[in-house]
């Protein structure tokens, strides 16, 4: 019918297949917030890819100068985030309905369910921008990320692999795609040559070592979560299942492998009501200088 928008190429890549370092089993996540402070949650074994057209190459154009210009990414591996306005997207876009126009693509996974509302009021919460010249393997599990989903829209990509680590996920990225996916996952980007390694010599070469993308948050209710299957149960049923907790794992940046495995024995015990009193303001003030 004329003036219906196009169906969204969407895919949902599966990575729920773990491979976990003995002696545990499975992966976990625990909260650092009050409302879960002793409890957990399994990761959410998809990746879903997007592949958006409102954005032509103009556009995208318009953007990569707008938003390199508020970043530092001079070396190698480094990574650097940059607030930004509305306003100021639209006005570098071109795209007057931005929000909807990311809500529709992000409506598309159904991670929050159907309801396109739900995703228009958590795209116009926050948007960043988010520039890299690759990325060596890490994860974002801090104060309230562990109820989160990230996305990210690529804006300037080429050459590039989004890699999870332990779920042997590497999808090419191509300017347009938009990814949703569970940071709590050790996720880093790759050359494809590289073979789902982040090695930081595969991006010196000047404009053609950098990424930038759009990037926000789902925060997601409980009812969500389950509707995932990945629901906030007691840390005491996690730890019977053999879960190393992703909160206090440390990764190796090239390979995403978890250092010190034995310092992580009962892991899932230590500390287990630990609550972050953080505001929200002190929170994106964190995010904002890291």
């Amino acid at each position: 019918m004329v003036g219906m928008p196009l169906p969204l190429a969407h895919r949902t890549i599966a990575a729920d297949q773990y491979t976990v370092p003995r002696p545990f089993r499975s992966f976990a996540v625990r909260s650092d917030e009050a409302r879960h402070a002793c409890d957990a949650r399994a990761p959410y074994g998809r990746v879903h890819v997007v592949r958006t057209g409102f954005l032509d190459a103009a556009s995208r154009a318009s953007l990569a100068r707008t938003g390199y210009a508020k970043v530092d990414i001079a070396e190698t591996f480094a990574v650097d985030y940059a607030t930004t306005t509305l306003d100021d997207l639209v006005a570098a876009s071109g795209v007057n309905d931005l929000v909807g126009e990311i809500a529709r693509a992000l409506c598309a996974t159904r991670v929050l369910g159907d309801d396109l509302g739900d995703y228009e009021r958590s795209v116009a919460t926050r948007i960043d921008w988010l520039a890299s010249r690759g990325a060596g393997f890490h994860n974002d599990v801090a104060r309230h990320w562990s109820r989160s989903l990230f996305w990210i829209l690529a804006i300037d990509v080429g050459g590039v692999e989004f890699a999870l680590a332990h779920a042997g996920v590497r999808v090419a990225l191509n300017s347009g795609d938009l990814v949703v996916f569970d940071q709590t996952l050790a996720h880093g980007l790759c050359r494809p040559a590289d073979r789902g390694e982040a090695v930081a010599a595969s991006f010196e070469n000047g404009d053609d070592g950098r990424q930038l993308f759009l990037t926000g948050e789902m925060r997601l209710s409980d009812a969500q979560w389950a509707a995932l299957d990945a629901p906030w149960q007691p840390v005491e049923v996690h730890d019977a299942l053999g879960a190393l907790d992703l909160m206090v794992a440390e990764f190796d940046g090239r390979s995403g492998a978890i250092k010190r495995v034995r310092s992580l024995a009962n892991c899932m015990k230590r500390s287990t009501c630990h609550v972050d009193e953080t505001s929200d303001a002190q929170r994106h003030s964190q995010r904002d200088s890291s």
